[in-house]
């Protein structure tokens, strides 16, 4: 006997599992259909792999789990001999801190293995067997045992395409065991494909997956970086991190995601890191107008990060306050309904000044802290003081709500964070295959025109569905129009449209609006800044565009939706 066999009788006391160094999916699970030879000494194999697959057969046709228990590699790489046992030898130290409860343990000194050593073709050759075992085998349980736990390549592969999907794995290993006539047929448990998937998602994470989400928002946020939302009113995970989003709108007046983030804390110095984190992601691109909800540490961090973008809080946020503002106060449905009315029917500054005046002055609420409050911070939220300011329409955080509804479908507060990253990109695909459905509908589709002014079907040539449905609503506006010219001078027109304006309970307002139409360069404004606010023209402006007999917009009017 060489000295390479004698080392691998004598070998030392760590053991291994010997499938750490091969494949945890199998190709095939009809490896033990066929009866396995009993090793003798002197059976050889070709590759080292040919010994573990003989043994790793023969252990599961008797009932007992093998590993490896220690190997050497000669100068050249090859290792020279190497040693397979029943899991079930050598010697286990109870750690238990309380000795008169140990541990249950599989080692109980089995001495049942087999030597093989490498031979003068590059082979390996038995050289020591012992087939005796110190406890009883069962081939019925064999496939409970670790090393013969492995998932079959073909159901591995399903597996990664419903984890993709979006199907969890409990569902998943349950459509396994029905189709393979129950769970004594399957020789996985649901354990080993969880791991599976674990090292599957993390080996896409590796291959520029996060990248690839990087790549997507960025894509998106540089075609409508005009205005966002962002929200951390969402689900809480299972790691009690709120799930932020940054979200914006899409010229099919589709919600669109530009990123997220998972925060630990709601403190300023925490929305600054994730601001700066998503602003470099964004090409250091800051949006030119932000909506959240009135929190003083979110405040505070962008204007910090994002300096040069105009903030708004979101109005629906502040109006469900009321209940709990003044659910006790004798006159609440009075307050309430007065409130709403003087915040989303005055249509200027100085109407809402003299209103909020008038709501303090009738119901004494001049000591009122929150409404002090809320009138010191009046320019982040009264709809008179922003609509100078393109908000593609949006006037709350509705957006990153629905946002937060679309991802119900994604993940939920158990979902771990490799999952979340997987199903982020899942719900940023859809979110890209509902913008490319919408994409076909306005090519391959159209509105008929409502009427004969040729700016009309500029527009409709222009704009997706969407936007020429917002057009023509505005078109649709002029029966409650009355123009009056008011002079030129200069080439510049000035004209008062008079508007029946529907407000708080469908009662009509009359209101007054300034147009003025600029000749060289040209240019044209309205009063009511529903061009500023919504990037559409509006009816005032259009109705005067009509009447100087203007057939053509100009391309500035014409956002590039």
């Amino acid at each position: 006997m060489d000295s390479d066999a004698r080392h691998a009788e004598n070998e030392g006391d760590e053991v291994g599992h010997a499938d750490d160094e091969y494949d945890e999916v199998v190709h095939s699970d009809n490896e033990c259909d066929e009866t396995i030879e009993e090793p003798k000494v002197g059976m050889e194999f070709s590759p080292i792999e040919e010994v573990w697959s003989y043994y790793k057969k023969y252990g599961k046709q008797k009932g007992f789990e093998v590993c490896k228990r220690n190997s050497k590699q000669g100068d050249d790489g090859n290792v020279r001999w190497l040693t397979f046992v029943c899991a079930r030898q050598g010697t286990s130290k109870s750690k238990a801190a309380n000795i008169l409860k140990p541990r249950q343990t599989e080692k109980i000194g089995c001495m049942t293995r087999i030597n093989a050593t490498m031979n003068g073709e590059g082979g390996y050759t038995l050289s020591k067997v012992k087939l005796e075992h110190t406890h009883i085998c069962s081939p019925r349980k064999a496939r409970h045992m670790r090393c013969f736990k492995k998932v079959d390549a073909r159901v591995a592969k399903r597996f990664e395409i419903n984890d993709e999907a979006g199907i969890r794995m409990s569902k998943n290993f349950k459509d396994v065991v029905v189709e393979a006539g129950g769970y004594e047929n399957v020789s996985f448990g649901e354990k080993e494909c969880r791991n599976y998937i674990d090292k599957a998602q993390q080996l896409r994470l590796k291959v520029g997956g996060v990248e690839a989400l990087y790549t997507r928002s960025r894509a998106a946020y540089e075609s409508f970086v005009d205005v966002i939302t962002f929200d951390t009113t969402y689900l809480t995970n299972a790691y009690k991190m709120p799930f932020a989003p940054f979200v914006g709108v899409n010229h099919h007046g589709q919600s669109i995601l530009f990123g997220c983030g998972l925060i630990s804390n709601e403190d300023a110095h925490t929305f600054e890191w994730l601001f700066e984190s998503w602003l470099k992601c964004m090409n250091d691109q800051p949006p030119k107008a932000i909506i959240t909800d009135q929190d003083k540490a979110m405040k505070i961090a962008i204007s910090r990060v994002f300096p040069t973008s105009r903030h708004r809080f979101c109005l629906w946020h502040i109006m469900k306050k009321l209940p709990e503002k003044f659910g006790s106060h004798s006159r609440y449905e009075d307050i309430k309904s007065t409130l709403q009315k003087y915040v989303y029917d005055s249509l200027s500054q100085h109407e809402f000044e003299e209103r909020w005046r008038d709501l303090l002055d009738t119901y004494d609420l001049h000591e009122n802290a929150w409404l002090g409050s809320l009138y010191s911070d009046r320019c982040f939220w009264v709809p008179a003081y922003v609509r100078d300011t393109f908000w593609a329409g949006m006037s709350t955080t509705q957006r990153s709500e629905s946002m937060n509804a679309f991802f119900d479908d994604y993940v939920n507060s158990r979902t771990t964070l490799k999952q979340f990253v997987d199903q982020y990109d899942s719900a940023l695909r859809r979110k890209v295959e509902n913008e490319a459905i919408a994409d076909f509908s306005s090519f391959n589709t159209e509105i008929p025109c409502i009427s004969c002014y040729p700016l009309e079907k500029q527009f409709q040539k222009t704009y997706t569905i969407v936007k020429f449905k917002e057009v023509q609503e505005e078109l649709r506006g002029f029966l409650y129009l009355t123009t009056s010219f008011m002079g030129c001078e200069g080439g510049r027109y000035e004209f008062v449209v008079v508007d029946e304006v529907q407000v708080y309970d469908n009662l009509l307002k009359r209101a007054n609006y300034i147009v003025k139409v600029n000749e060289d360069p040209f240019d044209v404004k309205c009063s009511c800044n529903l061009f500023e606010f919504r990037g559409i023209l509006c009816r005032h402006a259009l109705r005067i565009l009509t009447q100087l007999g203007k057939h053509i917009v100009q391309s500035k009017y014409i956002l590039d939706w």
